[in-house]
């Protein structure tokens, strides 16, 4: 089904033009004339994206943007600003709007601005989806065990989590430490960023240190570009050092 668009604009031209324009090339549009018309609408048509203009009488575009991303942070404003207030639509673009536009309205400008910031709602639905579910799965609960040593576990993990402390994980091959770096990742205030696994093991020893800390162009032969290390990629999040037995000596001491 095709995207739904609400305009909010008091100029009725300004309405009709911008709806010939999406409708025809296939959006199915919804139009309102204040900012009150259009906080109804957005209830009653549940929009994919608001178009509104920012200068508006009794309720201006700011005022609106503020109560539609306090009602719901992920529906998308492409705010519509006459070309002096510019200022005001990157002001408003920091208030959580996706995008501006100024008028008049190019068709190409139009369309370009609401199919890329669609696509990128669209995105982040699917993250914000996918996030949960990664959530979901790496769960304390969903970790199968009803043993005293495993509930001893989940309270270890429960406490460890939510802190920034380096966490020693041990056991024999493959009994899930990798499961529970990631259980501890994902239940702690770090799970927004990234997870970064490194098997020590996997790495040969004269390679290693450029693995774990990056290193520049020409450093060595063969090093063509820079590259980041993998605790730079894991800043702000996670670092899980598989099998860092297997590590020199030397290399565990950084």
């Amino acid at each position: 089904m095709a995207d739904r668009i609400l305009i909010i604009d008091d100029d009725e031209s300004i309405r009709k033009v911008l709806g010939f324009m999406l409708e025809e090339a296939g959006y199915r549009v919804d139009k309102a004339a204040s900012a009150d018309e259009g906080t109804r609408a957005i209830a009653q048509h549940r929009p994919d994206l608001v178009l509104s203009d920012i200068k508006m009488p009794r309720k201006d575009g700011m005022e609106l943007l503020g109560e539609i991303k306090a009602a719901d942070p992920s529906l998308p404003v492409v705010i519509l600003t006459a070309f002096g207030t510019v200022e005001n639509a990157v002001d408003a673009m920091k208030r959580g709007a996706s995008d501006y536009l100024t008028k008049p309205v190019s068709r190409d400008d139009l369309l370009r601005t609401v199919e890329k910031t669609l696509k990128l709602h669209r995105l982040e639905a699917e993250n914000a989806e996918l996030r949960s579910t990664i959530q979901e799965r790496f769960r304390f609960e969903s970790i199968v065990g009803l043993s005293p040593a495993i509930t001893d576990l989940f309270g270890v993990l429960r406490k460890v989590a939510p802190t920034d402390a380096t966490v020693l994980i041990t056991g024999e091959s493959g009994t899930g430490k990798e499961l529970i770096a990631k259980a501890i990742h994902f239940n702690s205030p770090r799970r927004g960023a990234r997870l970064v696994v490194l098997n020590c093991a996997a790495i040969p020893r004269d390679l290693l240190e450029s693995e774990l800390f990056g290193h520049v162009r020409g450093a060595f032969t063969g090093a063509i570009r820079n590259k980041p290390g993998k605790f730079e990629l894991a800043h702000g999040g996670t670092i899980f050092l598989d099998e860092i037995g297997a590590m020199p000596v030397e290399l565990q001491s950084k």
